[in-house]
């Protein structure tokens, strides 16, 4: 079981190590709240014909899948990959088609006649376009990158908005994003000695003993500094692999991790030989996030896990501070 679950996260390592390697081209943003254009283009600048009304959705990413339904569009998502029916299948049709984002099925998709078809350019990893028949069949393929940046999960999310005919409840959304950035921002101001920080994807074992984390241009640096935090690895490219000596020698004051494959992750990481006297063993500010998918997944939610970090490192600081996209049942504890 032990060795399942590592293959399973080294995959999943594999996954977000590869969606963050696409990029975006150039393409037009969705538009002001007053328009109600279609897009032209998807996010990776391909030329798209966006159907006016959409009824029916294969979402091919966790993070898109998961913005559908909070706009209230579960109803029309026909078919989705594996991790979104893993994480959302109580929010999800029962005879909701499930697909291998890796190899998708097209025969399979084209089946169920969707109006748009959501990717993340993660099918087209090996250099190919996966969906190359799909697209001559005259389905629509919208292919969305993972971003690098808070400002580019908003254009996604606007993105979307704007091709499901939800472009209103889309920019609203993404104005609540950025106004509870400006104000931890804002608030982050007043700190006077800014924590270090080791964000870590991984925890290290002897058969995996590589600590994956994040590095410059990536959302999660740059949550972890609008938070106020000092990144030991902001100097590093991109998604970064390190060696536990270097971890300890980086001496972070604060750890914070979202490996959820772990049994007793925190305990597990306050316990690794030769971490004692890393300062965030010692004075034991290890934190698992509470909902480790919230900074994984480029959408909305990412600023729900900035402001549960802002909250971990600061509580002084961040301690009153709500979070926009908590369930309802949160806000009311």
């Amino acid at each position: 079981m032990k060795n399942k679950v590592l293959v399973l996260l080294m995959a999943a390592l594999l996954v977000v190590s590869m969606i963050s390697g696409c990029s975006k081209k150039d393409s037009p943003a969705s538009g002001s709240a007053a328009s109600t254009e279609l897009p032209k283009q998807d996010r990776s600048g391909n030329e798209i014909t966006v159907p006016a009304e959409v009824k029916s959705i294969v979402s091919l990413a966790p993070s898109t899948t998961e913005f559908l339904i909070d706009l209230g569009l579960a109803d029309k998502i026909v078919g989705v990959d594996s991790y979104s029916q893993a994480s959302y299948a109580a929010s999800l049709k029962e005879d909701v088609a499930v697909f291998d984002m890796m190899a998708p099925d097209n025969e399979a998709i084209a089946s169920l006649n969707p109006d748009i078809v959501f990717t993340t350019g993660m099918s087209q990893a090996g250099g190919s376009d996966v969906f190359a028949s799909l697209r001559e069949a005259g389905v629509c393929v919208a292919d969305i990158p993972s971003s690098t940046s808070i400002a580019e999960i908003g254009e996604d999310l606007k993105f979307i908005g704007a091709c499901v005919g939800a472009s209103a409840d889309a920019e609203k959304i993404v104005d609540d994003m950025n106004k509870t950035v400006e104000e931890i921002k804002k608030q982050a101001e007043g700190i006077q000695e800014k924590k270090t920080v080791l964000y870590e994807m991984s925890t290290p074992t002897a058969e995996y003993p590589t600590i994956y984390s994040a590095g410059k241009d990536t959302y999660i640096d740059e949550i972890l500094a609008i938070a106020g935090l000092d990144s030991v690895t902001k100097n590093e490219d991109s998604w970064v692999g390190l060696t536990e000596e270097a971890c300890i020698e980086m001496d972070p004051d604060l750890i914070l991790t979202t490996d959820m494959y772990t049994p007793d992750v925190v305990n597990v990481l306050l316990q690794l030989e030769g971490w004692e006297n890393v300062k965030a063993v010692k004075n034991g500010d290890v934190y698992l996030l509470a909902n480790s998918d919230a900074l994984n997944r480029p959408n909305q939610h990412v600023v729900s896990a900035l402001v549960e970090i802002a909250k971990i490192a600061y509580p002084d600081t961040f301690g009153n501070l709500e979070d926009p996209f908590a369930p309802a049942e949160d806000m009311a504890a």
